[in-house]
Order: C-alpha cells, then sequence, then structure tokens
C-alpha cells in the first residue's frame, strides 16, 4: 500500500543537528557529511508505506507487551506508556524502497527506559518487535535496538502520528531501514535466537544497515515483492 502525506512536506535545506537545544538525543547519523546512504535519494515528503493497511485499534484497549527473555513481564496503556519519562529524538529515516526523509523529530519513550523497567535476562540477544496489523512482526539485534537514538515514538515532529504513519504508538531505530521500526507496536519479545519477521521471511534482509544496503538477503528481488513497494 502507498499513500502520500503531504501535510509533512519539507521546503528547504534538510534541518541539522546544531539547530536544536539541549535535551534532544541526535542520531549518530544525522552528523555524517553526506547523509543519505547509497542507493537512496532525498524526499520532501512523508509518503505512507505498509503491508496490510491500519488496522482498527480501539485506545481505550491498546496495550504494549514485553515479554520474552525478561525479568519482569510488563503491560502498559496508553496513558501509562504516555506518562513513562519521554525523549525526543532528532534523525533521519531511510526507506528500504530507496527513499530517505532527513530531519525528523521523534518523541516517546526511550527503548532503554522501557527494557530497563523489564530486567534483560542474559540470554537475550535479540527483540521481535509485534504490531497490531495481522500478527506483522520484525526482527532486530538487541544491541540495535537499545541504541540511544532508539524509541517507540508516538509525536513525530510536534504532532501526534498518525493512523497512516503507525500510531498511536511505532518503533523508531534510525540506524536501520525504516521496516525495522514497527508500525502499530503492539509488543517487544526478547529471545535468544534470531528469528525471521513478516517481511525478512519474505527475503528482505535479517539486520538492514541502510549504509552497507543490506535491503535484501541476496542480489535479487525476492520473490512476490517490488523495488518500489511493500516495506517501510
Amino acid at each position: 500500500m502507498s499513500l502520500q502525506d503531504d501535510s509533512k512536506y519539507q521546503s528547504g535545506e534538510p534541518t541539522t543537528p546544531d539547530q536544536f537545544a539541549e535535551g534532544f538525543i541526535v542520531s549518530p547519523d544525522t552528523r555524517r557529511a553526506n547523509r543519505i546512504p547509497p542507493g537512496q535519494s532525498r524526499t520532501r515528503k512523508w509518503p505512507v508505506l505498509d503491508a496490510f493497511g491500519p488496522p482498527l485499534i480501539d485506545l481505550r484497549q491498546w496495550q504494549l507487551k514485553i515479554f520474552g527473555l525478561v525479568n519482569t513481564p510488563l503491560s502498559f496503556s496508553l496513558e501509562e506508556f504516555q506518562a513513562l519519562p519521554r525523549v525526543k529524538v532528532f534523525a533521519d529515516f531511510h526507506c528500504v524502497t530507496k527513499w530517505s526523509r532527513l530531519g525528523n523529530v521523534w518523541e516517546g519513550v526511550s527503548t532503554r527506559e522501557l527494557l530497563n523497567r523489564a530486567g534483560i535476562q542474559p540470554a537475550a540477544r535479540y527483540v521481535v518487535c509485534h504490531g497490531y496489523d495481522n500478527g506483522w512482526s520484525t526482527n532486530l539485534p538487541l544491541a540495535d535496538f537499545l541504541q540511544d537514538d532508539c524509541l517507540l515514538s508516538d509525536r513525530h515532529d510536534g504532532e501526534a502520528i498518525s493512523e497512516e504513519h503507525g500510531g498511536p504508538v511505532r518503533g523508531m531505530v534510525p540506524q536501520l531501514y525504516a521496516w525495522k521500526s514497527a508500525k502499530w507496536i503492539c509488543g517487544i519479545e526478547l529471545v535468544a535466537e534470531d528469528r525471521a519477521g513478516y517481511w525478512e521471511q519474505g527475503g528482505y534482509h535479517m539486520h538492514g544497515d541502510p549504509w552497507t544496503e543490506e535491503r535484501f538477503r541476496s542480489e535479487s528481488i525476492p520473490p512476490g515483492f517490488s523495488d518500489d513497494g511493500g516495506a517501510y
């Protein structure tokens, strides 16, 4: 599914880290001399891409569960989540479909805050993020999920994240391709062994570093997917 959110159009040059005061976490990739990874081009817009379309979510029933290899499984309502200590992150956003949106400000709760509350068991090495959209999931190394610039976000560029972009809460892991930043997130599962999520099962890369173009597990487009859509 591919749509366009023109209300987020960026005019002029992209914002830079030095335009932000104290209190912001700056994603390290925004300090690169060239902020656009190989094979990418800058978009000034805010494309909408997803696998199934936005799920129907009753915000009164929304829950985020943290489970798996943790000391204390946790569950948060939306109100409880939004009452946790908050962070603001300045970061770029790189979609595997070859566009990058530079200079985003994300607000929410850091992944470190959440997992520190649950307690990480020594055997945990990977994370599987689960979404409300038809059991969608994605996998990533725990070390990547715990970077300073990673968070679960409910606000983007000063506004509540819209339903189309993954609201009420989406994951945000700026240093990996954006399909690793789960929309409509409902669960964080810690596991010992890497386990492919939805797009990974279809041939997308198990890691997803945009700077080394870890798009697919092979050099060819995986069966059933196109080069201009199907991941986000």
